[in-house]
């Protein structure tokens, strides 16, 4: 079990970008162009840490991730880092999670809710990265 992956560490986002991209076909990611920024809080060491992903036309152009202020996205969603791991194992649905309240969105709601098919798909491919929580 040597090849895990910190999760939203460097070799993850690597890895995520690279699955992403081979997995998700524009046809599948309904050839949408947005971003978002997950704020993640009550993360491992006390920090703040953000995991961004962006789309234009369908493919995942960008993945990043770090510590501090995220790149702005079209949507920002926040919450706490156990729940986003839940999401990124496909343990919990995003859309679920928006709506019981364990996530807060900034942006629009409607579009997001539109969006959520997309945003499970691409939590399944995450879920698939050999991760240490």
């Amino acid at each position: 079990m040597s090849d895990l992956h910190a999760y939203l560490g460097p070799s993850w986002r690597d890895e995520a970008l690279k699955r992403l991209q081979l997995e998700l076909t524009p046809e599948k990611m309904n050839n949408v162009t947005t971003s978002m920024s997950n704020i993640y809080k009550n993360c491992p060491g006390g920090v703040e840490m953000f995991l961004f992903v962006e789309c234009k036309e369908g493919k995942v152009t960008r993945v990043e991730t770090g510590v501090g202020e995220p790149p702005q996205g079209e949507f920002r969603i926040i919450g706490d880092y156990q729940t986003f791991a839940r999401i990124s194992r496909a343990e919990l649905g995003a859309q679920k999670a928006l709506m019981t309240g364990k996530l807060k969105l900034k942006g629009n709601l409607a579009r997001a809710l539109k969006l959520a098919a997309v945003s499970d798909r691409l939590n399944k491919v995450l879920a698939r990265i050999p991760t240490q929580y």
